[in-house]
């Protein structure tokens, strides 16, 4: 089973949970400003994507660019990092999915096709 980190405002969220229904893909949706992923979930999920750390980011967002993260995430280890995306889950790029092994970030339906059918 999928878990799926979505915040329930986001139009890409909706888009990619219609989407996970209609596909009849099975999900866990956790809701990812009120239970952001840990640090220790986001290292597992992080460490088996193959994905750079900083594609984690929500970078269009107003608290990533209000804390000028572009400049600093540089300067900053993996662990730090991997603190500051569980210490809030607006940092983090979103809807994300994880089922163990695969994981995807934010919306695009072949991405979804490959990963989850």
């Amino acid at each position: 089973m999928i878990t799926y980190y979505a915040y329930p405002k986001c139009t890409t969220c909706r888009k990619a949970k219609k989407w996970l229904e209609q596909n009849g893909v099975e999900f866990n949706e956790i809701h990812i400003a009120e239970n952001p992923p840990s640090k220790e979930e986001l290292r597992k999920i992080y460490e088996s994507s193959g994905m750079e750390l900083k594609k984690f980011f929500n970078t269009s967002g107003m608290i990533y660019r209000s804390l000028g993260l572009k400049e600093k995430l540089f300067n900053m280890s993996e662990d730090e990092q991997l603190e500051l995306l569980a210490s809030d889950g607006m940092l983090i790029k979103r809807p994300l999915a994880f089922d163990g092994q695969k994981t995807t970030l934010g919306f695009k339906e072949a991405d979804y096709q490959n990963a989850w059918l």
